[in-house]
């Protein structure tokens, strides 16, 4: 959560790796994606591990799960990236990336929620909400809220 990168409240000390990735990442970023500007700018969630601690694969299969009702004022995005280059992934689309703006076509679920999926090939019946992943490459995502509104801030609205 925040810009102290505390481990457990801080009784685990500071995940120093987590933090150093995400200046690493941030390089020439404006400071204010540490801020809290409600309605502006723009805050970021980082996943580079499963829910078992390993690190994402490009040969299988991942979903995300954006709850709904995302507190943007503007926009959310969604984005695979490539750990080596911190560019885009590389992969035979365009965009490896989803957002509530350009993909107008996104499938939701009855609550409101969207599930998007990651891998090499999409889930039968799911072309709209899936973005390609490399077998054999590893790669991180980026999920992105611009205009974040207080209920990311007080983490009342979780992904």
């Amino acid at each position: 959560g925040d810009y102290q990168w505390l481990i457990e409240n801080g009784n685990g000390g500071r995940n120093k790796d987590a933090r150093t990735f995400f200046f690493y990442m941030a390089t020439v970023n404006t400071p204010a994606v540490v801020l809290k500007m409600v309605g502006r700018g723009s805050q970021y969630a980082l996943a580079t591990t499963d829910s078992k601690k390993r690190y994402l694969d490009g040969g299988k299969r991942y979903k995300v799960v954006v709850p709904a009702n995302v507190p943007a004022k503007e926009f959310w995005s969604i984005v695979a990236y490539d750990p080596q280059t911190r560019s885009m992934l590389q992969t035979g689309h365009p965009y490896p990336s989803k957002n509530s703006v350009r993909n107008t076509d996104l499938v939701a679920g009855a609550d409101g929620s969207t599930t998007v999926w990651f891998g090499p090939e999409p889930p039968e019946g799911q072309d709209k909400n899936w973005i390609q992943t490399v077998a054999g490459k590893g790669w991180f995502v980026l999920f992105r809220l611009y205009g974040p509104l207080d209920a990311w801030f007080d983490k009342t609205w979780r992904p």
